[in-house]
């Protein structure tokens, strides 16, 4: 069954929120350092890391945090063996395609989504 595999929370002021979960939770929360994407956007929109501590079992320990692009909410991102057949569902079921599937190097595919109810997720195949 698909599980959350990664989630992301947006911020209109990085730095406060980056205190806030350190401070709070104790998370990791670093720049990106990875060759595998578009540096220049990730730093465009204050792109961090977030590790969350020693994965347990049934939990994620990643995620990221940058600077808010509009009106967004924290997204999750839901791992998926077919991509192609979840994004062709979607609409069927009500929901709307907000980014068709493209690929992340080093990461895999990605796709993000909108519920019946306005609510944005992602779902992510991983690069085999």
């Amino acid at each position: 069954m698909p599980n959350i595999a990664y989630f992301e929370i947006p911020a209109n002021n990085v730095d406060r929120a980056k205190h806030f979960y350190k401070n709070l939770l104790g998370w990791m929360i670093e720049p990106i350092k990875t060759p595998t994407m578009d540096l220049k956007s990730m730093e465009a929109i204050q792109y961090n890391e977030i590790t969350l501590g020693e994965p347990t079992l049934g939990t994620i320990n990643m995620g990221g945090l940058y600077k808010r692009q509009g009106d967004e909410t924290i997204k999750n991102y839901v791992m998926v063996d077919d991509i192609d057949k979840v994004v062709a569902k979607v609409e069927k079921l009500g929901g709307k395609i907000v980014m068709p599937k493209f690929m992340i190097k080093g990461v895999g595919l990605v796709a993000v989504l909108q519920d019946t109810e306005g609510n944005g997720f992602g779902v992510w195949t991983p690069k085999m």
